[in-house]
């Protein structure tokens, strides 16, 4: 059917769940998560159908988990971002944040934008860290840049001026949940979505290829007949 996974999001759950099955604290299932961000991301770099990946790593709603958890988090992303600058030259992958940035450190924003300018230049695979971000968010976020600047409203204008502009193919969810919880809502309008028990931190290359091939044997109409 010639389906290609053009861009494919993922809401990466599970971390902590999965730490503490092991004993351990859930700090720990979101260091082993980053190692899985790694993984997918460098292979999805590689994977001749996939031009664009977007994973959800900081909801507007996180900020309501335990404050030293939310700590770790920003310390992790920190580190991540820091260390991570020759995955993304290595793979020509750019770095494309979306989210509502402004709420971080000022540190944590600098870092955000250096990585972010020192692989613009990187034709290869877009990789998005949705930070600070919520489905909702972002849309009253573009229909207040529009009223601002006392454009007329259509959906061709609200798509372009959304933080991602590229509608999702194919949407994952790890660790046995069966939402959306406000993840690019206007992005997947007619995604194809496909939920995995599998916790985040034992997310793998070979199950997301999996996915992939079974995505490609979807019909996908679009509100259509064929």
């Amino acid at each position: 059917m010639n389906n290609h996974p053009n861009h494919i999001a993922i809401i990466m759950d599970g971390n902590g769940r999965w730490a503490e099955a092991q004993g351990k604290n859930r700090t720990y299932g979101h260091e082993k998560g980053s190692e899985v961000v790694r993984s997918i991301t460098t292979y999805c770099a590689h994977h001749p159908e996939v031009d664009r990946l977007t994973l959800y790593a900081f909801s507007t709603e996180n900020w309501k988990r335990p404050k030293l958890e939310v700590e770790f988090l920003m310390k992790l992303l920190q580190k991540y971002l820091t260390k991570e600058l020759p995955t993304y030259l290595e793979g020509n992958i750019r770095f494309q944040p979306i989210g509502d940035l402004s709420s971080f450190s000022a540190s944590l924003q600098k870092t955000i934008a250096e990585l972010k300018e020192a692989t613009h230049h990187c034709t290869g695979l877009i990789q998005s860290l949705a930070l600070n971000y919520g489905g909702r968010d972002e849309i009253i976020r573009a229909a207040a840049a529009l009223q601002a600047a006392q454009t007329p409203i259509s959906l061709e204008l609200i798509a372009q001026t959304l933080d991602c502009a590229t509608d999702v193919d194919l949407l994952i969810r790890t660790g046995g949940d069966h939402r959306l919880s406000n993840f690019l809502l206007w992005q997947t309008a007619y995604a194809e979505l496909f939920f995995t028990n599998t916790l985040w931190p034992e997310f793998t290359p070979d199950e997301l290829e999996k996915i992939i091939q079974k995505f490609k044997k979807v019909e996908r109409r679009f509100g259509g007949l064929h």
